[in-house]
């Protein structure tokens, strides 16, 4: 497993707009290979918001990345700038313990 953590600063639209339309894309996540779940993030007070994806593999991330769908809703939006993201491998020993 991988999980990728992503964030971004709003720009254009606020907090409740910005809500309004991740509550109306999150459907479309669950059609994506490879993802196991998605935490939606929002630190309002600075402006701060990502989420926290569990994929099955890096592949399926990538593809994510390299997707039509990635670039409409995140990538060359507008509204979101200062994207950055981080993977990590999921370490199965241990977290098999812990969940």
């Amino acid at each position: 497993m991988v999980i990728q953590v992503v964030n971004f600063n709003l720009e254009g639209i606020d907090h409740d707009q910005y809500l309004g339309a991740a509550t109306e894309v999150a459907p479309a996540f669950k059609e994506l290979n490879g993802l196991r779940s998605k935490v939606w993030l929002s630190d309002k007070d600075n402006n701060t918001y990502g989420g926290v994806y569990t994929w099955d593999d890096r592949e399926s991330m990538e593809n994510y990345l390299n997707s039509e769908f990635y670039d409409q809703v995140l990538g060359s939006n507008p509204n979101f700038v200062n994207i950055t993201y981080k993977a990590y491998d999921v370490l199965d020993s241990p977290t098999s313990i812990t969940s």
